[in-house]
């Protein structure tokens, strides 16, 4: 009966030894695709001023790795796929041949999650090709960033990628419009398409971006009116729409966002901007918006920039001092000629704000007309006195106070 034991501990030993062996298995031993291989040769080929770059990295997903270049381990059979390719200047100087394009052997790289080029096509003219862009199904993260000859139409084709979750071509020479396709893209996270030549309207179908966390589309030519879609973005927390020809109303619903930046805004700033309690930075610089500034936008915890300069805000400005000592300069109300500021909090806030104090009733500037502001440290300058229909003489004041500002 103790031979058995004996045995079955003999049997387990052998087991795991073999076991062991077949997990330390070197990954040398592992080997590439034969068509995925040179579909990658093909592809880097194309891109960098290497001419003999196959013959230095024949083994790049093991025993001759290449920086911009990662691989994992299929599971049936155990061979090594291509899953990301990164081109730029940091991993290689020059990173592209003067005639540098992209490819169609991407396509021979079906495992492809990841491709990032930056600063490559800078001489040579490149279009996206619709048939390439819009078959690549794998890919999760495209970015094609500072590449001053990528030109031509956004591809609608691009909207096919529903695994999308990062789409960024920003500081191109792209035109054309924004596809509606791209509403599609239920998983993508981040659109930018900022810093190109883009031109028409934001589409309707943006709606369909469930999943949109950042949205940047400043420095092109965009036109008609912000579209009301936006506040349909639960997921959103970063807008920047500067730099267009964008027009309309803030939409009352923003989802949770943090940042926000937009241009060619009217109508008033509307209160429920109060609940976006992950809202960080606020620029509404160079609009037409109108009415009074929401005194509960003081009570945001994480708001760190306000900037509402240049615009045709009234009325006393009521945020509470102690968010106006915590921004600091971080907060510009200048160029609003029809705000003001209550003497009590003009004389004591901890940062400057070039707005006239209010003198009349209901936070009302007094009826009268001020020069342009100019620097005045410690002192307030009486500009005028005039005498009103019916009352009794009035000074117009505008103060600008600077104290501990380095």
């Amino acid at each position: 009966m103790a031979s058995l034991p004996i045995f079955l501990v003999g049997f387990l030993v052998l087991s795991c030894v073999a076991i062991a062996m077949q997990r330390n298995l070197d990954e040398s031993d592992i080997v590439m695709e034969e068509g995925e291989l040179l579909g990658l040769f093909d592809v880097i080929g194309s891109l960098l001023d290497e001419p003999g770059w196959a013959e230095v990295h024949p083994e790049p997903c093991t025993n001759t790795p290449w920086p911009g270049i990662e691989c994992e381990i299929g599971q049936d059979p155990p061979i090594f796929h291509v899953t990301a390719i990164h081109i730029g200047p940091d991993v290689a100087t020059p990173p592209c041949q003067p005639s540098a394009k992209i490819s169609d052997s991407l396509l021979k790289l079906p495992y492809l999650r990841t491709l990032s080029i930056f600063n490559c096509f800078v001489t040579s003219t490149v279009i996206l090709s619709p048939t390439l862009f819009g078959a690549l199904s794998s890919l999760e993260h495209l970015s094609l960033q500072s590449n001053p000859s990528l030109s031509g139409n956004v591809p609608p084709s691009l909207g096919n990628l529903t695994r999308l979750r990062v789409l960024s071509l920003s500081q191109n020479n792209l035109q054309g419009n924004i596809p509606g396709e791209f509403g599609w893209l239920v998983n993508l996270e981040q659109l930018d398409l900022s810093y190109n030549n883009l031109s028409g309207e934001i589409p309707q179908e943006i709606e369909g971006l469930k999943s949109l966390a950042i949205l940047e589309l400043s420095s092109n030519g965009l036109t008609g009116v912000l579209p009301f879609a936006l506040g349909q973005l639960q997921h959103l927390q970063k807008v920047d729409l500067c730099s267009n020809r964008i027009h309309g109303k803030i939409p009352p619903e923003l989802g949770k966002l943090n940042s926000f930046s937009g241009c060619g805004l009217i109508g008033p700033i509307p209160n429920s901007l109060s609940s976006l309690k992950n809202l960080t930075a606020l620029s509404l610089d160079n609009n037409t918006l109108t009415g009074t500034i929401p005194s509960n936008l003081g009570s945001l915890p994480n708001l760190d920039q306000l900037n509402l300069s240049h615009n045709k805000l009234s009325g006393e400005l009521l945020l509470p001092q102690d968010f106006i000592n915590r921004l600091g300069k971080r907060l510009d109300v200048r160029g609003n000629n029809g705000l003001c500021t209550s003497y009590h909090l003009a004389s004591n806030i901890s940062t400057y704000l070039q707005t006239r104090t209010c003198l009349g009733n209901e936070g009302k500037v007094d009826n009268l007309t001020c020069p342009q502001p100019y620097d005045i440290k410690g002192k307030n300058e009486e500009v005028g006195e005039t005498s009103r229909v019916g009352g009794p003489k009035s000074y117009c004041i505008r103060v600008a106070i600077y104290v501990g500002i380095q």
